[in-house]
Order: C-alpha cells, then sequence, then structure tokens
C-alpha cells in the first residue's frame, strides 16, 4: 500500500480509504455484519488505515459494523471518520445527541476525522444556525474528536465560501476524471490544498460508474491502447498523479473490488501518469461526454426552482443513467437521495428562458421520472 502525509495532521494515511457506505447486503438487504467485518480488516490488514462512516450510511448499521469491526485491537491501527447530518437536526440538541448516538454505535470515545456531512450553501447556512462548529470544537476540547472537516457538494463558488470561513483541517470532495468541472471539482482541489488542507476523494470511480458495464464505444478506445490498465486502475491513476490528493475513499462492498483496489493502490507507479496515458483518459472522458443525453454544466441558472427541485442534479441523474449503462447505483441515489423528483415538476417552464444551454428542462424532469418512477 502506498502512503502520503495527511497536512496538518502530519500524519501517514494509506492512498486507499475504506468507505463503508456500500457494505456487503444479506438476503433481506440488510447489512451482512460477518462479511462486512472482514472487508473491513481485509482492508486494514492489508494497511488500510482509514476508515469513513457517517451516522445515515446504511441507516446507522455502517456505524454498529464499524464499531464491531475495529474491536480486537484493529481500532487503533486506523483514522476513523464520521459525519454529522446537519439537515437531520431540528435544533442544538439534535446535534448533541446524534454525535452520543455516534459514539455509542461505534463504541468509541473517539472519533479521529469528523466532518459537517453534504455541506451546500442551504445546509452551511443550517450549520451555522446551529452552532455546530462550536459544538464541534467542545467535543474536540474534551477529547472526543481530533480533528474537524467537512465533505462537499456544491459549487466551487460555495466551496470557496466554506474553506475560508474556517480553520478546518480537512475536506472532503468528488472527485474523478468525468467530475473535473463538478462541484468543487479540480478547482476546489487547488484551492483547498493552497490552503493546507488535507484533501480525502469520494466518488473515485463514479460510484462503480467507470469500472461496470463500460460503453462500447468507450472500452473501443481502451482496446485500442498498446497499455493495458483496467478501468479501476486508470481512474485511481488519474487521481493518484495529482500531489494535492491525499487519499481516495472508495466504497468496497466486495472482496474482490477491495483485492483489485489494494493492488492498484499498492504499485510504485501508480501515481505516474505519462502524456500518452493521459491523453487517453481525455479520449475517455471526451466520449462519455459525447455519449451525455443532456449536456447541463450545472451552472444554476435555473434556479431557484418554483417547485423546490435541484434541477441540475435531477438532470445529472439522468445523464448518469443512460451513460454508464443503467448502473443501479445510479437509481439508488436519485431515489434516496433527493428530497424533489422529476414527477414533482408541474411544467411551468420558468427555466426554460434562463438555460444557457436552451435545454427543454420540463421535458428531462418528465424523463427522469418516467426512468425511475418517481
Amino acid at each position: 500500500m502506498r502512503y502520503r502525509t495527511f497536512p496538518k495532521i502530519n500524519e501517514q494515511t494509506s492512498l486507499l480509504g475504506m468507505g463503508c457506505m456500500r457494505l456487503p447486503l444479506g438476503e433481506d438487504e440488510s447489512v451482512d455484519a460477518a462479511k462486512s467485518i472482514a472487508l473491513i480488516r481485509g482492508a486494514i490488514d492489508a494497511g488500510v488505515n482509514y476508515v469513513d462512516t457517517a451516522y445515515t450510511y446504511h441507516k446507522g448499521d455502517s456505524e454498529r459494523v464499524v464499531g464491531q469491526a475495529l474491536k480486537d485491537g484493529y481500532r487503533e491501527k486506523v483514522l476513523l471518520a464520521d459525519k454529522m447530518p446537519v439537515w437531520l437536526a431540528k435544533d442544538k440538541e439534535d446535534i448533541r445527541r446524534m454525535f452520543d448516538t455516534q459514539l455509542e454505535r461505534l463504541e468509541v470515545d473517539r472519533i479521529d476525522m469528523y466532518l459537517v456531512h453534504n455541506v451546500s450553501a442551504p445546509l452551511w447556512k443550517r450549520a451555522k444556525k446551529l452552532e455546530v462548529l462550536p459544538f464541534l470544537e467542545e467535543m474536540r476540547a474534551q477529547g472526543k474528536i481530533r480533528y474537524i472537516g467537512f465533505s462537499f457538494h456544491d459549487t466551487f463558488e460555495c466551496f470557496q465560501e466554506v474553506v475560508d470561513a474556517y480553520d478546518w483541517d480537512f475536506c472532503q470532495i468528488q472527485l474523478n476524471y468525468m467530475d473535473q468541472y463538478f462541484q468543487a471539482g479540480v478547482k476546489g482541489l487547488e484551492y483547498a490544498a493552497s490552503k493546507g488542507l488535507g484533501v480525502v476523494i469520494m466518488e473515485s470511480l463514479k460510484g462503480g460508474r467507470l469500472v461496470a458495464a463500460i460503453p462500447p464505444s468507450v472500452q473501443k478506445i481502451f482496446d485500442a491502447c498498446p497499455i493495458k490498465k483496467s478501468p479501476a486502475e486508470w481512474a485511481f491513476k488519474w487521481l493518484a498523479n495529482r500531489p494535492e490528493v491525499t487519499l481516495m475513499l472508495s466504497g468496497m462492498g466486495r472482496e474482490s473490488e477491495l483485492k483489485q483496489n489494494i493492488e492498484i493502490l499498492s504499485k510504485e507507479d501508480v501515481a505516474e501518469l505519462t502524456a500518452e496515458e493521459a491523453a487517453l483518459i481525455d479520449q475517455v472522458a471526451e466520449e462519455y461526454n459525447r455519449l451525455i443525453p443532456y449536456p447541463c454544466t450545472a451552472c444554476q441558472y435555473c434556479m431557484p426552482c418554483p417547485q423546490k427541485l435541484e434541477i441540475y442534479k435531477i438532470i445529472n441523474y439522468y445523464n448518469d443513467w443512460n451513460v454508464y449503462e443503467q448502473n443501479p447505483n445510479t437509481a439508488f441515489e436519485y431515489i434516496n437521495w433527493m428530497a424533489k423528483h422529476g414527477s414533482d415538476c408541474v411544467g411551468c417552464g420558468a427555466c426554460l428562458e434562463k438555460c444557457p444551454q436552451h435545454l427543454n428542462i420540463p421535458e428531462t424532469m418528465g424523463k427522469a421520472a418516467e426512468t425511475f418512477g418517481v
């Protein structure tokens, strides 16, 4: 396993982090505790020393299973990351209650890396109103938290505002070669690093979309290249080549995925990307982009929607479904993570004249509703 020094913290962390959002499931769709514990411990035994969970993952079972996996001496081998779901809090007492619940589920008295979860402009406003950061500082003073960070899903401009608003230890952003200009993007990576923050990457493989059911036209590009690597290795190499990247999370739900990712991120040359290799990845990204049905740039000029739809996110999920061969993660995220869906569009057309790309937005909302059933 390759390691990097985590800025500010000055600890060596594995380039691969164990994400615990997609743990193995049993026949009843609940977390298979035995398989999950074996998977997490297998990752740690192979050199992974960063384990990431959250209050909402697997309806709380992720935290419980992680807590079990870190018994028998494994807790001392890792940095444990967890997150505060501010959107679930009605008041300050809810913040305190959820934090206490996390410690109970994990069966620990301290969380190393603690993040404000899923920060966006509205959630950041809410976090300030509920005085989340003063609470986290209080917990740090009590020794219950070591480092404070945030995970992020909004525009680069919002990202800058959040980074500059507090003396963060680290942040977590979505980034892969298909999301270079999405949300914080590469600009956000560089900005955070310029401020001395460690940057944890989520969606390194875009929720598995960059490795499962590769479109034929994309596979043709891979096949034509004399350099043979798996789609996962290309994606990881693109990220590892960026020195600003501290580590990459991967939500590994199968032993085969864990084995492959560890093998890739243990290679001495994993952070090396030649001009020829970079050109190949650019070509692959260009082909993926060509396949996108609705070329939304996420500029958000269409916002706010009178029905409070997050239009660009709905379009993004519809595009992902069509580009990445109907990956089931896309449907799961759209249905479960979105407060409003395409079916909530009333076709008022208020967004039409605002779109610089001249997209038929009501049409895309209808297609998303038809595709995902909601």
